[in-house]
């Protein structure tokens, strides 16, 4: 019986946390407003020097704000953006980005 209250335990604790990595792409469009100015406000800069977020993998971003939060990626401003992002708010801003409309993936032949 006590195996069985362990397993039960174990299962809740792995879906709480399960769920609070799920994407909110509401969330990421409100906290987006901060990149509007450098990247536009659907990711599609109009700024040669900003790169377009639009449409971009949602794991490169991800992964792209991981590394400018933690200094392997060197860049002032987007590190000094990235340091106060929580993990959550990179999963919702990616999700955003991600769904926008912009890079198109040509398939290979």
């Amino acid at each position: 019986m006590r195996i069985i209250q362990f397993i039960v335990v174990i299962l809740a604790v792995n879906l709480i946390s399960i769920e609070s990595t799920f994407a909110d792409y509401e969330a990421g469009r409100a906290k987006a407003e901060v990149c509007a100015a450098c990247h536009g406000s659907d990711g599609n800069s109009q700024i040669s020097m900003y790169p377009k977020l639009a449409g971009q993998y949602k794991s490169y971003l991800i992964n792209s704000l991981h590394s400018y939060k933690s200094g392997e990626r060197k860049n002032a401003i987007m590190s000094g953006f990235a340091t106060g992002l929580s993990d959550q708010d990179i999963e919702d801003l990616s999700e955003y980005f991600s769904k926008q409309n912009g890079l198109k993936v040509i398939p290979m032949k």
